[in-house]
């Protein structure tokens, strides 16, 4: 232990000893070592990210994988007695941080320490695989994603992540009509298995795409990041149906668990229970009663509605205007054979809703709206309900609405990638919460992984990338608009949040300018590059260059109708005052403090500081700003831009303005490495 304090600080050595006398204290963590050492969480983190290069959740934990590594070697206690001792209150958090830092499990600690020039592995493995925890987090989300391909060390069967991937079935009836039967199977076998939290469940769109693959179990299974593969061919003859289900290791590339299936048609729901309950078993899956109950529910008693919503299925995934159009008559026949089918009303809602989404005149809101509200009627506890009313209330822009079913959803389905899509949607546009963001952008490229093709997975590294950087994870965020951009060159949106990225990580204002001029040139109706392009000028307080292209922006806006970035309207307004159009100036203003007025977000405060500021109202702006202090998980680009802002210079000269922005500058990064320790400790991060 002694070798520790080598070349550290008299801070950091202070810090460790702190550690190590609470190493079997679980809850302690940096709030705890902050009042140890008599600092602020905030002064903490700073100090340790200087002199570590590593964040303090991260210091804390390397002190106790090291301390596990000497009682490793030099007790006997077991795995699971050692990881309690040092503060881990799971095992199989711990053994998966272990082999994150030292490129083998803990069971291995004792066989790797032969000599490797010189030194051995326990301790040149830290040099080895240091890079692991040094990379400022971004290795560590693309581990957890799928990206680190890194040797795979065969751990407990218990221990291992229980991640599966159902694989499309295979028809094998000469009656290619009997295809959506076969799929249907596949389809329940998924549903079931996803309604397991102890599973994670690679979505229906990933799994797709390997219907007609000639790739082999263990590459399939590397490209989805999962333990377990399902594989299944079926056909239907007259009454019967046979269906032949194998449950594959990815690590063996062998059958764990197979079964051979033949009965009639009527007992399908038994022979689909059965399929989910043995696959549990055989992964060692813990399966509540609740879900159990969920996975043993019956849609319908009645066979003929069944195959109307089978056949359905297919037409209905597409999205397609067209595909719509064909499901609905056959999910119509489903609730007409039997009136309370919830997951065909269900389906009928979310049809419905898709086929008006892009439609400026909304067509179908009461047809949503009741058939939403049949399915909650027959059964209030299927994810699919819920999730056709929480689009009723996207429908109708009652967001914060619609929250409440989906979380709901995503109790009953925890793998429901829909679901965490959606939220996605709400928490960056509607609902403003970067943490939130950040959590289900994560948890979705888990599901998600295999988009269909390159155009969707830059789509989804998109998001990705926009989630970390309104959290503060600039490095994180450049990795994968690189991601985005190599796979979809011409996405419209990568570069454009690049030149940001770019910006958060050298803060040079002139060069994201021209910047955004390139990108600008690209295409010349981008009305979101052109109000940036904008604002960058004025921020560099150049109106006459901020006027030429809010000008453009205005002009493009008034002749289109549209109601668009409304919270630019006080700088729209300070540039027009600048150049003499004192009149359009001031409804610029009017419409500002309109927003201001109607803005429920948490960024109103930050918003009512600008406007006071302007308006001269110094102890007001003050106050709001206060406000805002106190408010959680806002954008980064809040910090960026904030004092970048010339609206702002009137509140400078208040006495409490220093102290003031740096509570919000504090309070952001605290938040940021709360964020970071819960995606941690969730196996998102």
């Amino acid at each position: 232990m002694s070798n520790r304090s080598e070349n550290r600080s008299e801070f950091l050595v202070q810090a460790e000893a702190i550690v190590l006398e609470n190493i079997s204290d679980e809850n302690f963590g940096v709030s705890e070592l902050a009042m140890s050492l008599h600092m602020s969480r905030s002064n903490l983190l700073r100090k340790i990210k200087k002199e570590t290069e590593l964040s303090a959740s991260q210091f804390i934990r390397n002190i106790r994988l090291q301390e596990a590594m000497t009682m490793l070697k030099d007790s006997s206690l077991s795995v699971s007695e050692i990881s309690f001792h040092v503060g881990f209150g799971s095992t199989s958090y711990f053994i998966k941080c272990f082999r994150e830092q030292y490129g083998f499990p803990p069971g291995e600690a004792g066989k790797n320490t032969v000599e490797h020039g010189g030194k051995s592995l326990s301790e040149g493995g830290k040099r080895k695989y240091q890079w692991l925890y040094l990379a400022g987090g971004i290795i560590l989300i693309i581990a957890a994603v799928y990206f680190f391909t890194g040797p795979k060390v065969p751990a407990e069967p218990d221990l291992i992540e229980k991640s599966i991937a159902v694989l499309p079935f295979k028809n094998e009836s000469s009656d290619s009509t009997n295809l959506y039967f076969v799929n249907g199977l596949m389809e329940s076998t998924l549903s079931n298995l996803q309604k397991i939290r102890d599973l994670r469940v690679v979505s229906r769109t990933s799994s797709e795409t390997y219907r007609n693959t000639a790739k082999s179990i263990p590459q399939i299974a590397e490209e989805l990041n999962v333990n377990y593969l399902v594989e299944g061919s079926g056909q239907r003859v007259g009454n019967r149906v046979v269906l032949h289900i194998q449950l594959i290791e990815a690590a063996t590339d062998k059958p764990i668990w197979v079964e051979q299936y033949d009965q009639e048609v009527v007992d399908i729901f038994d022979l689909q229970n059965d399929v989910a309950r043995k696959i549990a078993e055989a992964i060692k899956v813990v399966v509540t009663p609740a879900e159990l109950a969920q996975i043993e529910k019956i849609p319908t008693e009645n066979m003929v509605a069944y195959d109307y919503f089978l056949q359905a299925l297919d037409p209905f995934y597409s999205r397609t205007p067209e595909g719509l159009q064909k499901a609905i008559p056959l999910f119509e026949k489903a609730t007409e054979e039997d009136p309370q089918f919830a997951m065909a009303y269900a389906n009928l809602a979310i049809s419905y809703y898709f086929l008006d989404f892009h439609q400026q005149q909304k067509h179908y809101t009461e047809l949503i709206n009741n058939y939403a509200d049949k399915a909650l009627l027959y059964d209030s506890k299927s994810d699919v309900s819920l999730i056709s009313k929480a689009l009723y209330y996207m429908h109708t822009e009652e967001y914060r609405l619609a929250l409440p079913h989906l979380e709901k959803a995503l109790e009953y389905n925890p793998n429901s990638n829909a679901v965490v899509q959606v939220l996605c949607n709400l928490y960056t546009s509607y609902i403003p919460d970067t943490a939130k963001y950040l959590k289900y952008a994560l948890k979705g490229i888990q599901l998600d992984i295999a988009a269909n093709d390159s155009v969707a997975r830059g789509y989804i590294y998109l998001n990705l990338s926009n989630a970390l950087i309104q959290n503060g994870f600039t490095d994180e965020a450049l990795y994968y608009i690189d991601a985005c951009i190599a796979n979809a060159p011409s996405n419209p949106y990568a570069s454009f949040l690049k030149v940001y990225i770019q910006y958060a990580k050298d803060q040079d204002l002139e060069k994201a300018k021209q910047g955004l001029i390139k990108e600008l040139e690209k295409d010349t109706t981008r009305l979101d590059i052109l109000q940036e392009t904008a604002k960058l000028h004025y921020f560099q307080e150049d109106y006459e260059g901020a006027f030429r292209y809010y000008e453009k922006f205005v002009t493009a806006k008034r002749k289109y109708n549209l109601d668009i970035y409304p919270h630019e309207d006080l700088k729209i307004g300070e540039v027009y005052s600048r150049m003499g159009r004192k009149a359009e100036s001031e409804v610029f203003f009017q419409n500002y403090r309109d927003y201001c007025q109607k803005d429920e977000s948490i960024y109103k405060s930050a918003s009512m500081a600008m406007l006071y500021a302007h308006e001269g109202k110094i102890e007001e702006g003050i106050e709001q700003l206060k406000i805002f202090a106190t408010q959680d998980h806002f954008q980064y680009w809040i910090l960026l831009f904030l004092e970048k802002d010339p609206m702002i210079r009137p509140l400078m000269q208040h006495p409490d303005y220093k102290t003031t922005i740096k509570q919000i500058e504090d309070r952001f990064w605290d938040n940021q490495e709360k964020l970071r320790e819960s995606l941690e400790e969730n196996d998102l991060l």
